[in-house]
């Protein structure tokens, strides 16, 4: 607001989700009581922009009561991506409007 900062600080948003495989469903966003007995738990980090294809910072999953196949490998990022899709979006939302200007102190 003081004009101090040319150009956007931020080269994109970083964003992170949990999915999984609970009673044989994929579910994207774990509350604690479904990640805890899900059969299938990955947690996915990317970067972003609204409108991009987000980029992978850390993709880590584990079978934790029995292996997963490819499909499931599959849809389980296609509903990471998803959901952190809508989280980028929100962050982009939330920064569009600078904060009102502090008093000094």
């Amino acid at each position: 607001q003081h004009g101090l900062i040319t150009k956007p600080p931020l080269h994109s948003a970083c964003a992170a989700i949990s999915v999984g495989i609970v009673k044989g469903a994929a579910v994207v966003d774990l509350p604690y009581v479904e990640d805890s007995t899900a059969e299938v738990d990955m947690n996915v980090v990317v970067l972003g922009r609204p409108g991009e294809a987000p980029k992978f910072v850390e993709v880590q999953g584990t079978a934790e009561g029995q292996a997963f196949s490819r499909d499931e490998l599959d849809r389980l990022l296609e509903l990471a991506t998803g959901g952190l899709e809508r989280i980028i979006d929100m962050q982009a939302q939330l920064v569009a409007t600078p904060p009102a200007l502090r008093a000094a102190r």
